[in-house]
């Protein structure tokens, strides 16, 4: 079981980024200890390589290839090996479905993890559920917390959009507006948005006044734009998929230099685009949220550095390699630590081959969260291990010559909310 996390930088915590990010920059030869077996722990990732997903998909398996080699220059897992072998969903539902077999089946893989959209998370947890075998999403989405899915999925890397927008709406209905229009995905995860930020606004005492769903393949956006009601005080928008800059850049025109509301916007509308690119110049002054900060703060911890430098970041959030190759930074982060979690869980239950798949989700749900560190580089978190869902800091930023500044932080306790489940009361 893991400590209750602190948000202040203890010097135990400092150190240990330190010696992480040298292990790193020395590249360290890797020292395995006498395991009972010297076979490769072998976990599945199930990869947006294409598809809608494939920008997410492209940084999420280049963190996961970097998080791999740390933890296997730390001497990997039990004293042995980690191989990640990396399956494409196409991010489809149904072939989601056909990964999680082919990967338990046929690659025997120890545990899978990795898939972020919602839709596809959901059409593939009941076959994990069937084959029993461990499911660690990074999606966002509240379908882990909410109970609709099953005791082998959980999602120990990245906070839900529930708790994500409940722990927001109070500083922006105090400082953005109180009148608010949605523009969301016609799919679960925008659903979700919708449900709980409506219910979170109107908790401030303010209200959604329309909801502009919006199919996640759609590519022009000009025709929703108008639905846009002129009492609009605050624009709230989430966008998904290869037609992101499109999005901003219509929204943008459609806007022109008169007068808008205050606008507000989930980074999903433009992760893997840079934000001082040609046409967004209206979003200057406006407010994203982020998961974790493209642009590098100035009380950036050292594990930070190290973190970056690990997946080849640069301090603006692109490639070191290409400038314009932006990453995916408010989400990529969850690969990462979902690994470091799968390494605790294993080393807590023992884990020495799939008969102790259980054993590994029960030790996972034993957790109650997890200190800021090279390890889990977004910052602290707690863990509920009846939901299975974890809980972390928010951060809203401003566009401040073309550039993602921090203005807000919010802490933990922000977002949580009661349960909906019990997992744990659930059978095998």
């Amino acid at each position: 079981m893991t400590s209750q996390p602190t948000t202040g930088p203890t010097r135990r915590r400092l150190l240990t980024g330190l010696a992480a990010g040298s292990a790193l920059a020395l590249g360290g030869l890797p020292r395995f200890a006498q395991a009972q077996s010297s076979a490769p722990i072998k976990l599945g990732f199930q990869l947006h390589r294409t598809g809608i997903g494939a920008a997410y998909g492209r940084w999420y398996e280049r963190t996961t290839q970097a998080a791999l080699k740390l933890l296997n220059d730390q001497g990997g897992i039990n004293g042995r090996p980690v191989e990640v072998i990396f399956e494409d969903d196409g991010t489809d539902p149904k072939r989601g479905a056909e990964v999680v077999e082919k990967l338990a089946n046929q690659a025997g893989v120890d545990a899978i993890f990795g898939p972020l959209f919602s839709h596809v998370v959901i059409g593939s947890a009941p076959r994990a559920g069937e084959l029993k075998i461990p499911y660690l999403v990074c999606s966002e989405g509240y379908h882990v917390a909410s109970g609709m899915l099953n005791r082998w999925t959980l999602q120990p890397g990245i906070t839900d959009v529930r708790a994500q927008v409940s722990s927001m709406a109070p500083w922006v209905t105090q400082n953005l507006g109180k009148k608010v229009t949605m523009v969301f995905p016609d799919y679960a995860f925008g659903h979700d948005h919708r449900d709980f930020f409506t219910e979170a606004v109107k908790a401030q005492g303010g209200e959604v006044i329309a909801h502009i769903a919006i199919p996640p393949t759609e590519t022009s956006f000009t025709r929703y734009l108008p639905q846009i009601p002129t009492e609009t005080e605050v624009l709230y928008h989430v966008m998904v998929g290869p037609a992101v800059l499109t999005f901003v850049k219509e929204l943008g025109e459609f806007y022109g230099s008169g007068a808008r509301p205050q606008i507000f916007g989930f980074i999903d509308s433009l992760e893997a685009v840079d934000t001082a690119a040609p046409g967004l110049e209206f979003l200057e002054g406006t407010h994203f949220w982020e998961g974790h900060n493209r642009v590098k703060q100035a009380d950036a911890p050292e594990f930070e550095t190290a973190y970056r430098a690990a997946v080849g970041v640069d301090d603006f959030g692109a490639s070191v390699s290409d400038a314009k190759d932006v990453s995916t930074y408010s989400h990529m982060f969850s690969c990462w630590e979902t690994l470091f979690v799968l390494k605790k869980g294993m080393e807590a239950a023992g884990y020495q081959s799939p008969a102790d798949r259980q054993k590994l989700v029960e030790a996972i749900e034993a957790m109650t969260g997890f200190d800021a560190g090279i390890d889990h580089p977004q910052g602290a978190k707690l863990f509920n291990g009846k939901t299975h869902q974890v809980f972390g800091s928010q951060f809203i930023s401003k566009v401040e010559g073309g550039k993602l500044m921090r203005v807000h932080t919010t802490s933990i306790e922000d977002g949580q909310y009661a349960d909906a489940v019990d997992y744990t009361a659930q059978s095998f």
